[in-house]
């Protein structure tokens, strides 16, 4: 379930004014911006860009970005994006950075519904002039391996149904400790089926694993930490088994790591505040001790903070 808490009655034209007139001046108002944007699900602030260009004929993005500034200006400007654009936005920025951040790609093509991936790839298509796959296998400073797992789930589309054969879940559960019991883990075989069996297919095939072999296939893919191929394929079957229980995490590790992830947190808490974020909040209470909203409140300040409280439905600012 969500956590945002959006408003049901509201005018487009309105809010465009509203956030035109804090812009205005010598200071920007944060707080009113904050209001408006951070209780509109993504339909309203569609019509909300819409309206402003209309209005003022500027992109409301463009004038946010020279309004704000750091992790606030990031946060609001990806909530404002449509979805797919967002991911596109998130994807190229993973692509771009001196060391590839997997993550991103990961999360993208292994939580997203195939629909919502594809809407993606060519939102990234039409901002970018190149396909994310493309790019993806472009990264010459990436290791092969890893290129090649993800240049796979990207280019996915797997089946979306319910439907498993518990005959296929029994052989691959069989084909897949093979080839980590002999440590070929970048055989092709391993790779086709992480990369095109459907989720609910892999959720057996994964349960049927360790009810052979009596332990999970991440803790037999536990290897030497520092090998990033085989942390992107725990990454991919976690994404995949238990993608709240995987978005709890890396907030923990966002929110514990020496000096807070900003990228990671705002990504987490912007991308599923209107999907799952109630569900993670209630996971990361269980096995944390304390409540998302709190730890948030600890490691972030000033209006970064009331955005994200707004977005985790615990505001700081009334609308």
């Amino acid at each position: 379930m969500a956590t945002l808490n959006s408003t049901k009655d509201f005018s487009p034209v309105e809010d465009a004014e509203n956030i035109k007139k804090a812009c205005l001046g010598w200071g920007t108002d944060e707080k009113a911006i904050i209001s408006i944007l951070g209780h509109r699900n993504s339909f309203q602030r569609k019509l909300i860009r819409l309206a402003y260009e209309e209005i003022y004929q500027e992109d409301l993005i463009t004038q946010l970005k020279s309004e704000l500034s750091g992790d606030l200006e990031r946060a609001i400007c990806l909530w404002t994006l449509e979805p797919a654009d967002r991911d596109a936005v998130l994807a190229n920025e993973a692509l771009r950075k001196p060391i590839l951040d997997y993550r991103v790609i990961i999360e993208i093509s292994c939580v997203k519904s195939p629909e919502d991936l594809l809407a993606t790839k060519r939102a990234y298509r039409f901002r970018y002039k190149h396909s994310l796959e493309e790019d993806v296998a472009s990264r010459s400073h990436t290791s092969r391996d890893i290129r090649k797992l993800l240049v796979a789930v990207v280019s996915a589309y797997r089946y979306d149904g319910a439907e498993i054969d518990d005959k296929v879940a029994h052989l691959e559960a069989e084909i897949l400790h093979g080839d980590i019991s002999e440590k070929a883990f970048n055989n092709e075989e391993l790779i086709r089926i992480l990369t095109t069996r459907s989720k609910s297919q892999l959720k057996a095939t994964f349960n049927r694993y360790k009810d052979i072999h009596g332990t999970s296939i991440t803790k037999d893919l536990l290897g030497d930490p520092a090998d990033e191929y085989f942390a992107a394929l725990r990454m991919v079957i976690r994404c995949i088994r238990d993608p709240k229980k995987y978005f709890a995490k890396i907030l923990r590790c966002a929110i514990n790591t020496k000096g807070t992830d900003e990228d990671a947190l705002s990504r987490v808490i912007v991308t599923r505040a209107e999907k799952d974020l109630k569900e993670i909040k209630e996971l990361y209470m269980k096995r944390n001790n304390i409540a998302l909203d709190a730890a948030v409140g600890r490691d972030t300040s000033g209006d970064y903070k009331a955005f994200l409280l707004a977005l985790l439905g615990d505001d700081e600012i009334n609308n």
